[in-house]
C-alpha cells in the first residue's frame, strides 16, 4: 500500500531525490522497493508524511549553499527533480547542489529532470537527443544551464549522470480540465502547435530505468508516442469529461488576447522521438498515448462488490 511504512534493507543502496513535487511523491512507493530513500527538504511540514511512509527527509535548501551540508557523502544515487528558480540566466540551485555533493564521497549515479523545452520552437520538426537546444525563454536557458553543469561536473568526477528531457506529465488528477471548463480557446488546426506527452506512472518507470541502465552523460526523451497538435489534445480531453470543446482563434489572436505563461507553450512545436527510451533503456509504456488512458476515462472499469 502506498502510504504504508516500508522497511529496508540495510544493503540497499542510498538515493537522495531532490525536489519533493509531484513526480517524486508519485514515485517513491516503486523507488522505495529498490532504494533507501532520503529526500532533501525545506518545509518541516513535509517532514512527518515523509517518515511515515518510510523516508528519511533531510533538512537544507538549494537556494542556501550552507544548508546543504548534511547531503555530503550522504547517497549513492541521486535523483534531481528541482527546477531552477525562477529568474537569471544560471541554476544556482544546481550549483549548489553539485557543490555539496562534492564535499563527501561523490555518488556512482545522477539522474536529472529536464525539459523537452530546452529546444524552443522546432516548426514542428522531428526532434531526436542529438538535436541542439535552443532555448528561448529564460525558464529553459536555465534548464540547459543545469544540464551543461551536471554533465561537466559528472565528467570530470566520473559521476554516471543521465538527463530526462521531459514533455507534458499528465495523469488522472493532472489534466487541463480548469482551462477546458473556463473555455479557454485554442488555436485553429492549420496554425497550431505540436504537443508531447507522458503519464506520470510511465515517467516514474523511466526513471527507475535510468537509475538502473542509463548511459553516462546521456540524454534520453522521456516521452510517449502520442503526436497531437494542442487543440487536438484539449478536444480529446474535453470529451472524455463530456466537457464542452474550447473555442479555436487565429493564432494572431491567440498572440494578443492569452496570457504570456500559457503562450510560451502555444508558440513552441516539436515531435520528439522516443527510440532511444525503448532501445537503451528497454521501457515499454503503459500508456503509449494519451488515448489510452482517456480510454479509461470515458469506459471505467466496475468494481464488483
Amino acid at each position: 500500500m502506498e502510504g504504508a511504512i516500508l522497511t529496508h534493507n540495510p544493503g540497499m543502496k542510498r538515493l537522495l531525490i531532490i525536489g519533493c513535487g509531484f513526480t517524486a511523491r508519485r514515485a517513491i512507493p516503486l523507488l522505495a522497493r529498490h532504494f533507501r530513500l532520503y529526500v532533501l527538504v525545506r518545509n518541516e511540514a513535509q517532514k512527518a508524511g515523509l517518515s511515515a511512509r518510510g523516508v528519511t527527509p533531510v533538512s537544507g535548501d538549494l537556494d542556501d549553499r550552507a544548508s546543504l551540508s548534511r547531503i555530503a557523502g550522504l547517497a549513492d544515487v541521486v535523483l534531481h527533480l528541482a527546477p531552477p528558480a525562477g529568474e537569471g540566466a544560471i541554476d544556482s540551485r544546481t550549483r549548489h547542489l553539485l557543490s555539496a555533493l562534492s564535499q563527501g564521497t561523490l555518488p556512482k549515479r545522477l539522474v536529472y529532470i529536464s525539459t523537452s523545452g530546452v529546444y524552443g520552437d522546432c516548426g514542428g520538426a522531428w526532434v531526436d537527443e542529438t538535436s541542439v537546444p535552443h532555448p528561448q525563454t529564460a525558464r529553459a536557458q536555465r534548464r540547459v544551464d543545469a544540464e551543461l553543469q551536471i554533465r561537466d561536473w559528472a565528467q570530470r568526477n566520473g559521476v554516471g549522470a543521465c538527463i530526462l528531457r521531459v514533455p507534458g506529465i499528465y495523469a488522472e488528477n493532472r489534466m487541463p480540465l480548469d482551462r477546458i471548463r473556463v473555455s479557454m480557446p485554442a488555436i485553429v488546426a492549420e496554425e497550431d502547435s505540436y504537443t508531447n506527452h507522458i503519464h506520470a506512472d510511465d515517467l516514474v518507470r523511466i526513471i527507475v530505468a535510468a537509475l538502473r541502465n542509463g548511459k553516462p552523460n546521456r540524454v534520453y526523451h522521456a516521452s510517449d508516442d502520442s503526436r497531437m497538435l494542442m487543440g487536438d489534445y484539449l478536444d480529446a480531453v474535453a470529451d472524455a469529461y463530456r466537457l464542452r470543446r474550447p473555442p479555436r482563434i487565429a493564432r494572431e489572436k491567440a498572440q494578443r488576447t492569452l496570457p504570456d505563461t500559457l503562450l510560451s507553450f502555444m508558440n513552441e512545436s516539436r515531435r520528439l522521438t522516443n527510440l532511444r527510451l525503448k532501445r537503451e533503456l528497454k521501457v515499454k509504456l503503459r500508456y503509449p498515448t494519451v488515448a489510452d488512458l482517456l480510454q479509461a476515462v470515458k469506459h471505467p472499469r466496475t468494481v464488483s462488490s
